[in-house]
């Protein structure tokens, strides 16, 4: 047991449960419907990456370090304060019939509206934790994702908008009035980024690779009410040098202007060197020093309060090594686990910051800072 002798110094939160596993993506292709022309394979958004994650935690002995928190189920009036209720019953209606296509590459079993459910409600759970005190920082190890999620059309394997969700129930309920997000996920976090477009009070931060996923997203020229919207498009390829200069010029600097209350972390980890939905470079180490970076703010500004959200991440051999760093940096164990992976993924030509991806972080940079 790698963690068997470990010391945390923080209170960090786990919400985990067997019934994320349960969602059922079907039997597409990758991301494609099968037919005549594409076999019928697995899912990308399938249960596997988490569930290692999960039982790598279990593993090295980091789990029973760690608080654990249940997730309940999140009813029609809480879903509602981002969904209508005509998007609630679409996913029923297509839940109700056995599964299917629920929206833009999203297809859905006949529990996933249930599974969703509680996703949002692990979410709002590990809020409540993190802002009566009972946990420093919370991970919610949630199935299906959330940060595609659009109010009125489930997108990019996401039904329901699960951080957007627990910003709404923090406002709502604690009065918070400075809430940020920072999303690292490969994709553009366009989901997170429309609900909130016109709050100034929450900042939305969103770093991925440059029109990747959804097509036309993502832009520098979309800032939102009060400039509170950045878009940091990199290009493919991008590593650890890029992700660390987009970072140290544009969100530390945007974080501590900020001065956020809360800070929630839609993590996927697709922007890793092995992922195959994305092709950026990053390693386990670049994740734990992102989340290191943000933890250093969350002290400065909000009593250390971050909850993370994990969204993608489609590479069932790297994805736990990535989750357990971040999450050995959030309760700040005194261990850590060697990633086996790392020496190859450093040696990678590129990993150093390029002219290109300077002058696109720069863009990013002149476009929020300057306005």
């Amino acid at each position: 047991m790698f963690h068997e002798n470990t010391t945390c110094s923080r209170r960090t939160a786990l919400v985990a449960s067997e019934l994320y596993y349960w969602h059922d993506t079907q039997n597409w292709c990758g991301s494609m419907v099968p037919s005549l022309t594409v076999q019928p394979a697995e899912h990308f958004e399938n249960p596997e990456t988490k569930r290692r994650l999960q039982n790598l935690v279990q593993a090295t002995g980091l789990w029973e370090h760690l608080s654990h928190l249940r997730p309940k189920r999140a009813a029609d009036e809480v879903i509602r304060m981002v969904h209508p209720q005509s998007h609630i019953d679409h996913l029923a209606s297509v839940c109700e019939r056995g599964g299917g296509d629920a929206g833009e590459l999203t297809p859905a079993g006949p529990a996933s509206l249930e599974i969703a459910r509680l996703a949002v409600g692990g979410v709002i759970v590990a809020m409540d934790a993190v802002m009566t005190g009972a946990a420093e920082n919370a991970y919610v190890l949630c199935r299906p994702p959330g940060h595609h999620a659009l109010p009125d059309l489930a997108m990019g394997f996401c039904l329901l908008a699960n951080a957007a969700l627990g910003i709404r129930h923090v406002q709502k309920t604690y009065g918070l009035t400075r809430i940020a997000v920072v999303d690292w996920d490969v994709h553009h976090g366009n989901g997170t980024e429309a609900v909130f477009l016109d709050d100034p009070g929450v900042l939305t931060i969103s770093l991925h690779q440059d029109n990747l996923f959804p097509l036309d997203s993502g832009g520098i020229g979309v800032k939102g009410a009060g400039n509170s919207n950045i878009n940091v498009p990199l290009p493919p390829g991008s590593g650890s040098g890029a992700y660390r200069e987009a970072f140290e010029q544009i969100v530390i600097p945007a974080l501590d202007a900020f001065a956020p209350e809360l800070i929630v972390l839609p993590c996927g980890y697709d922007a890793s060197a092995v992922d195959p939905l994305g092709v950026c470079m990053l390693s386990s180490e670049d994740f734990r020093w992102m989340t290191r970076q943000v933890m250093t703010l969350a002290d400065k500004h909000c009593q250390g309060r971050i909850v993370v959200t994990h969204e993608g991440g489609y590479s069932p051999v790297y994805v736990p090594y990535c989750g357990l760093a971040v999450l050995e940096e959030l309760s700040g164990a005194s261990d850590t686990l060697p990633d086996p992976y790392a020496d190859f993924i450093a040696n990678y030509g590129g990993q150093a910051l390029s002219n290109d991806q300077a002058a696109a972080i720069k863009r990013a940079k002149d476009a929020h800072f300057s306005s």
